[in-house]
């Protein structure tokens, strides 16, 4: 840039010095331009990246790590050094002599020029508060410990999905998979007794979803149902619960209109001459009908059965199937046979509550121990084309 034209510009700078700017409509005119790119980039961030949800705040939940926004983590990681009774002066002391400080900055601070290089002072305040809260910031989001997973759920369908998976796994056992009841067992003076159907429209009908959570977060002791709520020494959240009572509200209540982005259904049908694999049927197939009794602290044998290989090789009397035997355990008790172990335990029936796994589910559950047992998808596909 020669004089002649450093000239001109400043010229040019000291022109408008002289004319100035005025408030309206120049200023503001600025500052709409960047309050609408601003308020655009928001709408963009909320629409294609989104918020990380967050169940239901849940006071039995003694997991849950509170931490503040990531624009007030410096804040949240400076209060570290001044633990105990000096927590007040790094909350309110300090930051509050700095806003004074701010509020009194055009008094102190009459340095005519803007230029950077003539502001030293200033501008290395600043950078030294930026630097510090951007330190500050960084060091707070690596020492915060990871937040434990938590089921989220935002539409109807979501819901009914977790719920499902929920109610098979904690209330299958005594409900059985499609609610139709069960026996209560341990209950001096109760034992044997039937539990109506709670997919019944008596059920349904009469029972808002605010009474459905109680009795699932309370229990019934009466009737031999423990608390599940987390608060009462129950394994469930207050979310967990709403969605298992989702799951029975869009499920057996025949007023409510099932979202039709909705899987009904846990289990993938079979289609005619279609191998079943673990991947596919077999672990939604037990996830839905077994896994409430064949899960860690229960009494079954020590069959665990939420893994593959726990279906084939777990178990008291293992192995409970062989692939292509059709007197393997599993298939026997599942089709009603009682068994009698090694030590002369008898193993009762699958499921012991009375009502039997539905034939299209045995069916499944024959045709996989038929073809092998395939694990993958792929494998099961390549049975399928042979």
């Amino acid at each position: 840039m020669n004089d002649e034209t450093k000239k001109k510009i400043k010229e040019k700078y000291e022109a408008a010095l002289q004319k100035g700017e005025r408030f309206w409509p120049d200023s503001i005119y600025k500052d709409l331009l960047v309050s609408f790119a601003l308020f655009i980039l928001l709408i963009g961030l909320a629409s294609f990246i989104g918020v990380h949800p967050e169940p239901k705040v849940d006071l039995t939940d003694t997991s849950y790590i509170p931490r503040p926004e990531w624009y007030f983590l410096f804040l949240f990681e400076f209060l570290k050094y001044f633990p105990g009774n000096l927590e007040w002066v790094g909350a309110a002391v300090i930051p509050g002599i700095l806003v004074v400080a701010l509020i009194f900055l055009p008094l102190y601070d009459k340095n005519p020029s803007r230029h950077y290089s003539k502001r030293k002072f200033a501008v290395g305040l600043m950078s030294f508060i930026v630097v510090g809260m951007v330190f500050l910031t960084i060091k707070a989001t690596l020492t915060t410990p990871p937040q434990e997973e938590s089921l989220v759920a935002n539409s109807i369908a979501e819901k009914m999905s977790l719920g499902q998976d929920l109610y098979s796994i904690q209330c299958v056992e005594c409900h059985g998979p499609d609610g139709y009841g069960g026996e209560v067992v341990g209950v001096e003076g109760l034992e044997g007794t039937i539990i109506k159907p709670i997919n019944s429209q008596d059920e349904m009908y009469t029972r808002n979803d605010d009474s459905l959570m109680s009795i699932i977060s309370y229990g019934q002791p009466n009737l031999g149902m423990v608390p599940f709520g987390g608060a009462y020494g129950g394994e469930l959240s207050s979310s967990e619960i709403e969605y298992i009572v989702t799951f029975m509200r869009y499920t057996w209540d025949d007023r409510a209109e099932v979202p039709a982005d909705a899987v009904t259904s846990a289990i993938p049908a079979l289609a005619e001459g279609e191998v079943p694999s673990y991947e596919v049927h077999i672990s939604a197939l037990v996830k839905r009908q077994c896994l409430s009794c064949h899960r860690e602290g229960k009494e079954n044998n020590n069959y665990l059965m939420d893994t593959y290989a726990g279906i084939l090789s777990g178990g008291n009397s293992a192995p409970n199937v062989v692939a292509g035997d059709m007197n393997s355990n599993l298939l026997q008790l599942i089709q009603g046979h009682e068994l009698t172990s090694s030590d002369g335990t008898l193993i009762h029936v699958m499921p012991p509550n009375g009502k039997p796994i539905k034939d299209e589910y045995i069916d499944m559950f024959i045709r996989w121990v038929e073809a092998g047992m395939p694990e993958t998808a792929a494998e099961a596909t390549a049975l399928s084309g042979e």
